[in-house]
């Protein structure tokens, strides 16, 4: 059951391509980023509604109620239902929420099966584990950590994007 999530600094090196492009570039490649939307952002747009319905399960301890199987499929859903019945059977809840800052890496809509990967700064520090009976935080190791990268794979599915695999890495951000 990890609680983790991502960075709350995120770089804003993605807004640079929309700073300028009425400058001095051919109109080619001006009305290149203008004219056809940014194809990650239907996949972080996913991405961020996973992590808020697997929010909405942690608070409660059920995938019940939630939306999950819409925007979590395969591994993605079924590690995120297991850190929730694990959860459940000790009777904590999580409360408050992680800080996200995905970035789209790769969008491949050429194959079969289209597929994206994102990378993720997850900051857990603010999602706090809690007694579902008292309220009461639960004490996690202090050297545990709680800002690390994630590595996301998406895939468009019945034409909309769900997530396939998260993998948390042990490497800090």
């Amino acid at each position: 059951m990890a609680l983790t999530a991502c960075s709350d600094n995120p770089s804003g090196g993605d807004a640079a391509p929309k700073a300028s492009p009425s400058a001095s570039a051919p109109s080619q490649s001006a009305a290149s980023p203008s004219s056809s939307p940014d194809p990650g952002a239907p996949i972080a747009a996913a991405y961020r509604k996973y992590w808020d319905e697997k929010i909405e399960a942690y608070a409660q301890a059920s995938v019940q109620g939630t939306d999950l199987k819409k925007y979590a499929v395969a591994a993605a859903y079924s590690q995120a239902a297991t850190e929730v019945k694990a959860l459940q059977s000790k009777g904590l809840v999580a409360t408050g929420r992680p800080v996200l800052a995905p970035k789209v890496t790769s969008v491949d809509t050429d194959r079969k099966v289209p597929q994206g990967q994102l990378t993720d700064c997850t900051d857990v520090a603010p999602w706090k584990l809690v007694k579902e009976a008292s309220g009461r935080e639960v004490t996690l190791p202090a050297e545990r950590l709680t800002k690390y990268v994630t590595k996301v794979v998406a895939e468009k599915w019945y034409g909309r994007w769900v997530i396939v695999r998260v993998t948390p890495e042990a490497k800090p951000c």
